[in-house]
Formats: structure tokens, sequence, C-alpha cells
């Protein structure tokens, strides 16, 4: 996969390090030439550019990338204009850094889905959620075990648990699941929203656009997404 990070703090730099680590292709772009410098041997591409400001912003592969990844974390204002900007490029798929509630409703209302917490959400943990297809957002309990959140494999929609047998088949445990909805935020701004269908049971019943909340073995869990 193709990355796009904006900013090379020490999160920034620790996800672009951590991802290129994996196997995929990473462009870390920063304003300050001496972060670009240190990490130029260290992960694909660096490049020095202010993505506050369109007309640098154009120089750079955009298009290109599976996901943009806005890590500003220095100034809010830099990085909300920095995924404006991205957004107005077109980019395929844009994650923003917040470090404030209103920062989320400001990323929300510009239509910006995925949103990440530098303080809750480790830059390990970002790599692995982003280059396994299907995983939304994982808790690690320990090397081996995990609880997912995993998006409804379109041949599942309109199943029930007991007929997919997850626990015999991929030896899984299904623990509730999240319908998605709209909700209007503070803005008025509709976003989406989660709400937990309480446990999961035999006859629980798999819709489109549903979510599993998933406990097992990770090796077992990237068995069930292939």
């Amino acid at each position: 996969m193709n990355f796009l990070i904006v900013g090379l703090g020490n999160f920034g730099a620790s996800l672009a390090i951590r991802l290129t680590e994996l196997g995929h292709e990473v462009i870390g772009v920063d304003s300050s030439m001496s972060k670009v410098e240190m990490l130029k041997n260290d992960i694909t591409h660096t490049i020095c550019a202010n993505c506050t400001d369109i007309h640098s912003a154009k120089e750079l592969p955009v298009l290109d990338a599976d996901a943009v990844i806005i890590c500003i974390g220095e100034h809010e204002g830099n990085s909300i204009m920095a995924t404006a900007i991205m957004k107005q490029l077109n980019a395929k798929r844009i994650i923003g850094r917040i470090v404030s509630d209103t920062q989320a409703t400001v990323l929300n209302a510009m239509g910006i889905e995925e949103i990440i917490h530098p303080e809750r959400d480790s830059a390990e943990k970002l790599a692995k959620n982003l280059t396994t297809e299907g995983i939304i957002d994982s808790f690690e309990l320990s090397d081996r075990y995990s609880i997912v959140k995993i998006d409804v494999p379109e041949k599942f929609e309109g199943k029930r648990l007991d007929e997919l047998q997850l626990r015999h088949n991929y030896n899984l445990t299904v623990l509730t699941t999240l319908s998605k909805s709209k909700k209007r935020n503070l803005l008025g701004f509709k976003q989406a929203s989660f709400e937990v269908q309480g446990i999961a049971k035999a006859d629980t019943i798999l819709n489109k656009d549903d979510i599993l909340v998933v406990f097992g073995e990770r090796s077992d869990i990237e068995r069930f997404l292939d």
C-alpha cells in the first residue's frame, strides 16, 4: 500500500517508520527540512513541503496514495488547513490527527470520519489497523490475542451468527455488533455514530454496514479477513 504522511513529529515519524518496516511505500512530508533530513534513510521517501499551501500540496502524489494521514500536532489550525487541502485535492482516504474535541468536530463537519488521538492510539496500533484490510480498530490483550472491530464481510450480510459458526470455522468469538446511523453534531452536520446492539446471540442477524466486535488470536482474525 502507499501512504502519504503529513507531519513528521514524534507520532508521524513513528508511524512512517513502522509502515515502512511492514513493507509499504511511505512518503513523509514536513515543512521542517531538519525533520525531513533526519528520516530520509528510514522511510521510502521524504519531501520538504508546506501542506497548508495548496500550491505546494499540488506537487505531492496525493492521488496515488491509498491513504493520507495528517499527523500535524503542533498547531491545530495548520492541521485543519492541511486536511481541507487534501480533501480539495481529492485524496482517496484521509485520516486526521486530533488534539481536542473541538478539532474533531471541525473534521467531522468537513466529512472526515477517520480520526486518531495520539494519546490514545499508538503508532504501532494504527500501522497494524491500516495494513489489515477490514479492521477498523483493535485492542491488543497480549501478543497473541486481540479484540477488534471488523466490517461485516459482504458474503455474511443477512445471515445469522449460528449459520456462520465462526467459533468452529475460525476460532473466533463475536462479543457484540454495532449498527451504523447518522447523527447531527454540534454544528448541525450529520456524522456517523454506532449503537451497541447488546451481547451477540446465536440468532443475531448481520446487516449491511454493521460492525462485528470479535475476540480471538490475531492469526485467526487475519484468516477470517482473507
